[in-house]
């Protein structure tokens, strides 16, 4: 048996804030391994055209080599139309019975997560863990949230005390494809994948 955490998202691409996230859920909750587990079609993902799987899940394998208790997982991108994260939650709880579940969320994600598909699923099936950094805009705080969460849905809630990184992956896409450099923003394998490949280099894929 052992505690799995489940970094999901289209890793579009990649970048150092998800790796944070990551290691701080490893030292933090204890737990044995982190599955980085690109999404295959999201369906909420309607702002922009995604890119390739096999490009987003080669920047992936290339971001987490050397991390040991990193894992890459083609668990969602092998199914066919859309994927939702509660169906992919009990899929995997299906398949690998002897594991305990850890999913890893940013702080934007916990405050949205009841606009999801199914959310008291997704709740019910796993802990999550989320990012402990207060989004601007936000209705209340972090904790307030959490609080609220657990309350209503008797969810299984806890915040990750890491630093803050200002990154998104929409950003990094706009300042690549506007010459602006993305170094120190996504490990220098996957910038260098990024150059080679020429990805977001179009503007109607972003």
């Amino acid at each position: 048996m052992a505690k799995i955490g489940i970094m999901g998202g289209t890793f579009d691409p990649i970048h150092n804030a998800h790796l944070m996230l990551g290691r701080q859920a490893l030292k933090e909750y204890h737990l044995d391994e982190v599955w980085f587990m690109p999404s295959h079609n999201p369906p909420h993902k309607t702002d922009h055209r995604v890119t390739g799987t096999k490009d987003r899940c080669e920047m992936v394998k290339l971001a987490i080599a050397g991390e040991p208790c990193f894992r890459f997982s083609d668990f969602e991108i092998t199914r066919s139309g859309n994927t939702y994260t509660a169906q992919t939650l009990k899929l995997l709880k299906e398949a690998y019975p002897e594991h305990t579940f850890f999913f890893i969320l940013g702080a934007d994600s916990l405050y949205h997560i009841e606009s999801w598909y199914h959310p008291e699923e997704v709740m019910r099936q796993v802990t999550i863990l989320a990012a402990g950094r207060e989004c601007e805009d936000a209705p209340c705080t972090l904790e307030e949230q959490a609080a609220y969460l657990i309350k209503k849905y008797r969810a299984a809630i806890f915040l990750l005390h890491s630093d803050t990184m200002e990154v998104s992956s929409q950003e990094l896409r706009e300042r690549e494809m506007n010459g602006g450099g993305i170094h120190n923003q996504v490990p220098e394998n996957v910038e260098r994948y990024i150059e080679e490949h020429g990805l977001y280099q179009n503007p109607e894929k972003l």
